[in-house]
Order: C-alpha cells, then sequence, then structure tokens
C-alpha cells in the first residue's frame, strides 16, 4: 500500500500553502514549490515509467518537467491540496503517455505496441502483461460506467495515492473508495483477461 505523501515542515514552505498562493496568481510561489514537489514528482513519473519498455524515448525527468509545465500553466487553479496537486500531476502523467503511445503506433501504422506488465494488486496475476493504450482504452470503458471508480484506479495504481489521500481528493470517505477500488480492480480484471 501506498504511503501518505509527506508535508514539509514550516507553514510557510508547506506545499499547500504554496499551491495556495500559486492558486491566487503569486507566480513566486513557483519557485518556492518546485524544489518541495519535484521528488515526488520523479517518484510519479518511475511508477508510470516501469511499464513501459525499456527503451522508451521519453525519460521519467522529461516526463515530470512535462507534466510540471503543464500544471503551473494552468490558470489559477483552485489546489485543494497537495494530494489534489499530485492526483492531478498522476492524470497529467498518464495522458501524456498515452498520447506519445498513440503518436508512436500511428507512427508506425499499426507496428508492436508496447507492453506493460500490470502490478498484482490490481490483477492478482503475476507476469500479465497488456498494451497501455488497451489499459487505457479499460480504464476509459470503466470511467463512462463508474467515473468514480476509474478515478480510484488511477489515483491508486498510478498516483501512487493511498485510500485516505483519494477520499481527500474526492471528498469521499475511505471506506466508499475501498469498496470502489475492490469493484474497479474486479472489474479490470475481467475486462483486461479478455485480451489477446
Amino acid at each position: 500500500m501506498a504511503t501518505s505523501l509527506p508535508e514539509p515542515p514550516g507553514s510557510d514552505n508547506s506545499i499547500t500553502a504554496l499551491l495556495a498562493q500559486l492558486s491566487a496568481g503569486n507566480r513566486e510561489a513557483e519557485a518556492q514549490l518546485i524544489p518541495l514537489v519535484y521528488g515526488e514528482l520523479r517518484r510519479l513519473a518511475a511508477r508510470y515509467m516501469r511499464f513501459e519498455r525499456g527503451d522508451h524515448t521519453l525519460q521519467p525527468t522529461a516526463l515530470v518537467n512535462e507534466a510540471y509545465v503543464q500544471l503551473v500553466k494552468q490558470p489559477r487553479v483552485p489546489w485543494q491540496s497537495r494530494a489534489h496537486f499530485y492526483a492531478t500531476a498522476s492524470q497529467l502523467m498518464r495522458n501524456i503517455l498515452v498520447d506519445h503511445a498513440r503518436r508512436r503506433v500511428a507512427a508506425k501504422r499499426g507496428g508492436l505496441q508496447r507492453q506493460v506488465t500490470l502490478s498484482e494488486s490490481v490483477l492478482q496475476a503475476q507476469d500479465r502483461t497488456i498494451d497501455v493504450l488497451v489499459l487505457h482504452e479499460a480504464l476509459e470503458h470503466l470511467a463512462q460506467l463508474d467515473t468514480r471508480q476509474a478515478r480510484i484506479v488511477e489515483l491508486h495504481f498510478f498516483g501512487g495515492l493511498n485510500f485516505d489521500e483519494i477520499a481527500e481528493v474526492l471528498g469521499i470517505s475511505d471506506r466508499t473508495v475501498k469498496r470502489d477500488w475492490t469493484m474497479a480492480r474486479a472489474w479490470l480484471k475481467g475486462a483486461l483477461s479478455k485480451q489477446p
């Protein structure tokens, strides 16, 4: 299970306080925010990249940089907390990798697609590989059935947020998160087991 995201000491330099300042339009807060969030963003990127092929042209540092630029360019986002920030970063990283995979497949015109190995915690089956685009499509299909369940999978599996943090981001109880996680995991297991 993921650990809770640490909040650096000192209220003036805390991530949440800096995010609030950034939301209010204080661009100077960005310079203070970067060193506080970079390590965790790098961890999220590495988590995503461990499912990618070894010769992937996009490296974790580039993924972090691209996601961070998109995060801070958003005008006056009402950041609720550091968990909200990391959840948004996680979603952006997933979108960046999916776009990258689509461009690669389009360039190859149906050539070999990337394979990712899903952890036992999601499918409870070792050595199960699946194309990153197939996984994305499965999550998109799940989102059509239950948006919250798909978001919980994304936040927990890819974002590394624990159930309490997900509950905070989504504004629901941790009990609801756990129930939805169980249902979503079962649905994904069934959907992905039908893949060739």
